[in-house]
């Protein structure tokens, strides 16, 4: 199946695709990397009546760290942000979880923006950027908007994204010292969309988790931040201690069911997955549960 017909417009800056977005409105789709937009349109899943390009705006590409704030531009690649120096050192978390992004030659074409835009909720990206803390940085033609990672997807491929805004960058906070981080996900083949996915960033001080953020991915119809984390904080974590934080998480989860997992095959492995976060983060195997994978 191809796309149907639709008119196409290669913007010549963002005030220019910005334009034609207000022209358009919902009309009107944004071209980044191309790697989540033309399989859904060759799939007429989305039928745009006009492909606003924007991949050859150079002012949205780059990573910065500017004092405590890192700032990727949306159009940064997927293999700019494995490659980078400033994101091995400032969020090594987010350079693990690039590895698991799809395959060699999408994450080469494929962007930041583009991956958060999308709204997977299978996706790695908008679990890591809740993690994080991220902010999302959108502009319009009346100025630029902020908006917290937690806040921004709202649903199933749904964001508080606009048809007349376009996301432009994103800002983390870097690493705190002593910050330590997992990622880890459940997948038929490396590269296949997840089954259920943790990303999940930590301070670890005296055998205690004195920070922790747990984002799930692939278990309900956006990234999850697992109030969960707050059992597990400031305390000698037991393995009574880590089966009631277990079953709290399982309470938030909202899965759904397809081809790939029910959803209790869902909660079961991401309380596989907290398991085996904890005990790598503490080095405590008393604490890890679940047949390796």
């Amino acid at each position: 199946m191809k796309a149907s017909a639709f008119a196409y417009a290669r913007a010549a800056s963002v005030v220019n695709a910005l334009e034609l977005l207000a022209t358009h409105g919902d009309k009107a789709k944004v071209l980044s990397g191309g790697q989540s937009l033309m399989p859904a349109m060759n799939l007429r899943l989305i039928s745009p009546e006009l492909v606003v390009d924007i991949g050859e705006l150079a002012e949205l590409r780059g990573i910065a760290v500017k004092g405590d704030l890192l700032t990727m531009g949306a159009l940064t690649r997927h293999v700019d942000v494995l490659k980078s120096p400033e994101i091995a050192a400032h969020a090594p978390l987010l350079r693990e979880a690039i590895s698991h992004v799809a395959h060699l030659a999408i994450r080469n074409r494929g962007t930041l923006g583009g991956s958060l835009a999308q709204a997977d909720p299978a996706s790695e990206l908008p679990a890591c950027m809740v993690t994080l803390d991220a902010t999302i940085v959108v502009r319009g033609l009346r100025g630029e908007r902020r908006i917290p990672a937690n806040e921004f997807f709202t649903g199933i491929y749904e964001t508080a994204l606009s048809p007349q805004e376009l996301l432009v960058a994103v800002e983390l906070p870097v690493a705190r010292k002593g910050a330590t981080h997992f990622f880890h996900e459940f997948a038929r083949r490396h590269g296949d969309y997840a089954i259920v996915g943790l990303a999940a960033q930590a301070i670890v001080r005296g055998g205690q988790l004195a920070d922790l953020r747990l984002g799930f991915f692939a278990v309900g119809d956006r990234p999850l931040l697992a109030g969960a984390a707050g059992k597990l904080i400031n305390v000698a974590v037991t393995p009574e201690i880590l089966a009631n934080a277990s079953a709290v998480l399982s309470e938030e989860l909202a899965p759904q069911e397809d081809q790939q997992a029910t959803p209790a095959m869902r909660r079961h492995l991401a309380q596989v997955l907290l398991s085996r976060c904890v005990s790598t983060l503490l080095s405590r195997s008393d604490l890890r549960v679940g047949a390796s994978a």
